[in-house]
This record gives structure tokens, C-alpha cells and sequence, in this order.
């Protein structure tokens, strides 16, 4: 006799910082959860990308850095006791009669699942790289994408390129290690936080602006200097550097859901206020998902995480009264007359 599949109230495609909360809120209102993630690992980007940065807009956490941040959100994603599939990327998704979803991986896995929450972040992320003939003899030696270890830069000569949020804090956390950090930018107005922007401005940082990558010089691949020159000038300066950051932004690349007929644009899916996808029974949370006035950080995502799964709550049980619910305590929110 063929055994029926399991079939979940709740699969969360993406394992990121946003999902990983989805799943705990999931179990708190006791709906069988799955989490599929692309990745060998939990995390999505932040573990990977960012593993020493500091993040400071999450409230009530002062300061984390995304590894530790990454391990809380880990093990509190776990309270309730998720299905976790690694090394998966859902590749088609099909209604059945039943209304069930059956989502197909590119392994053939299949699995089921009465909603679906999309938590893919920007999909699949690749830094653009450095569009320097000889960059690729510099790559993960002394030119680098991202920040792994920042002790490992101590007392050298950096140069980042780039102008936003994360160049502009890898300079403020480098500063006080390197032994001079130097940012260019292409651009005459940087697109960071302001705060951090007004920090790096008023530090040891060597700041040319708007300035952009011309050369780099060294050899089996060290860096020695590298020669920068002033947009729509001339002029060009030599720095003599032992590492090269670059942060030039991401390719994005949603993969097989932009062929699920979602209403998507500029590489985001348009939701509704529930965080429903054109899809009935599909929503999406995080950085894929679009709607007006959307803030793009972490903690705006812990809040949409939530609202998409009380509004899958009520598809999966519409005979039960959807009330708030806090952590703190297992009883919903009532009002009082």
C-alpha cells in the first residue's frame, strides 16, 4: 500500500534571518512547518556575507553581529520543531485538485503543503565583480567581495570601493584595525545611512569621492597598489595597498518562481497588506517582497513573517477566530469592553 505523503500546513521556501522567525512564529500558533533552504546551511546571506558586521536596527538588541545573530535565530527557528531541507531549490509548484501544493525540487523531491511563504530573499545573490582585466588574479587572495574576518585585515593598507550601506560600515568597523582604509565612490552622494556616512566622514578614512577603480598592481596575487582616478577627470592617484575590498551590489536572480505567474516586479513580488502573492495561498516576506512604503530591513521583515502566517492560519483553519498571539504567553489578545 502506498504510503500517503506528509503534507505541511506551512513551507517556508528560504532559510535567511526572515524565515528562520517566520518558522518559530509558525510553531507557536501550532501549524506543521517545513523550512526548504537553497543553501548547504541556515543563515541565507548574513552568515555568509556578513558573518563580523555589526547590525544595530534590530530593537532591543543594541548590537549583534551576523553570526551571532544568525545562531540565535537558529536556535529559537527550532523551539517548535521545524522539518529543516538543505541543499534544495524548489523548482516548480502545482495545485492540486485537493487545493494542496505539491512543490517539486531539483533533486525530483517532492514535497506538499496546504501554503506556501516565500522568504527567498533577492534569490540566488552574486557580488558583481570588479570589471578589471586582472581582477580574477586577485580574487580570494587579497581582493575580496566580502568581510569574513576583519583581525585578518590588522595593520594593513585597504582600499574599499563602493558606496553604500555595507562599504561605508566595513570602513567604520576597519578604521579602528587597519593601518589606513581608504573608500572611493563613483558617485558624489553616498547612498549609506546617514549616521554611519557622518562617522566615516569624521574618522582617520580617506575618502575620494566621486572616484573609481582604474588598476590594480601586484603580483601571485598580492596586491601593491592599485590606481584610482576621479569621474570624468584625468586625474588618477596611486595607493599603495595590501587588500581591495569591492562592494559593487549583487546580480539578482529569482530562479523558477518568476515562472510561477506571480505579479512580480523589478525583481520583487508585489503583495497585498496580508502578504498575499497574486497566488491565493502563497505570500512573500523579506526582501522579495514588494508593496508601498516597504522598509527594507531585517526587523520590517520579523514583522511581515508573522502577518504571513496568521493570514495562512486562516486559509488552513477558517473556522477558527484568528486572534493575535504573544510569546510571552499562549493566550490571545482580547478586547475588553
Amino acid at each position: 500500500m502506498m504510503r500517503q505523503p506528509d503534507v505541511y500546513d506551512i513551507t517556508i521556501i528560504g532559510g535567511g534571518p526572515v524565515g528562520l522567525f517566520t518558522a518559530f512564529y509558525s510553531g507557536m500558533r501550532e501549524m506543521k512547518t517545513k523550512i526548504i533552504e537553497f543553501l548547504p546551511y541556515l543563515g541565507g546571506k548574513v552568515p555568509y556575507f556578513y558573518p563580523e558586521k555589526v547590525i544595530r536596527d534590530i530593537g532591543g538588541i543594541p548590537a549583534i553581529s551576523g553570526e551571532k545573530l544568525t545562531v540565535d535565530l537558529i536556535e529559537q527557528a527550532m523551539t517548535f520543531d521545524p522539518t529543516i531541507v538543505l541543499n534544495e531549490q524548489v523548482m516548480y509548484m502545482e495545485r492540486l485538485e485537493d487545493g494542496t501544493f505539491q512543490l517539486t525540487s531539483n533533486n525530483g523531491a517532492k514535497h506538499y503543503t496546504k501554503t506556501i511563504v516565500l522568504a527567498t530573499g533577492f534569490g540566488s545573490l552574486k557580488s558583481v565583480k570588479l570589471d578589471l582585466a586582472n581582477a580574477v588574479d586577485f580574487e580570494e587572495k587579497s581582493l575580496h567581495y566580502s568581510i569574513k574576518k576583519l583581525e585578518s585585515y590588522r595593520n594593513k593598507n585597504v582600499l574599499i570601493s563602493g558606496g553604500g550601506n555595507s562599504a561605508v560600515d566595513w570602513a567604520n568597523e576597519l578604521e579602528p584595525i587597519a593601518k589606513r582604509v581608504t573608500l572611493i565612490y563613483r558617485k558624489s552622494a553616498f547612498t549609506g545611512i546617514e549616521s554611519n556616512v557622518s562617522k566615516m566622514m569624521n574618522s582617520t578614512v580617506e575618502v575620494l569621492n566621486p572616484y573609481e577603480l582604474l588598476k590594480l598592481n601586484g603580483e601571485n596575487g598580492q596586491l601593491s597598489s592599485a590606481v584610482v582616478k576621479q569621474v570624468d577627470r584625468a586625474d588618477t592617484k596611486v595607493i599603495e595597498v595590501d587588500n581591495v575590498i569591492v562592494n559593487h551590489g549583487f546580480e539578482i536572480n529569482l530562479g523558477p518562481i518568476t515562472e510561477w505567474r506571480m505579479n512580480i516586479e523589478n525583481g520583487t513580488i508585489l503583495v497585498d497588506q496580508t502578504m498575499s502573492t497574486s497566488i491565493p495561498g502563497i505570500f512573500a516576506i523579506g526582501d522579495v517582497a514588494n508593496y508601498p512604503n516597504k522598509l527594507a530591513l531585517i526587523a520590517g521583515g520579523f514583522n511581515e513573517g508573522p502577518i504571513a502566517v496568521n493570514s495562512a492560519k486562516q486559509l488552513v483553519s477558517p473556522q477558527e477566530p484568528l486572534n493575535h498571539l504573544f510569546s510571552t504567553h499562549y493566550e490571545p489578545l482580547t478586547s475588553r469592553n
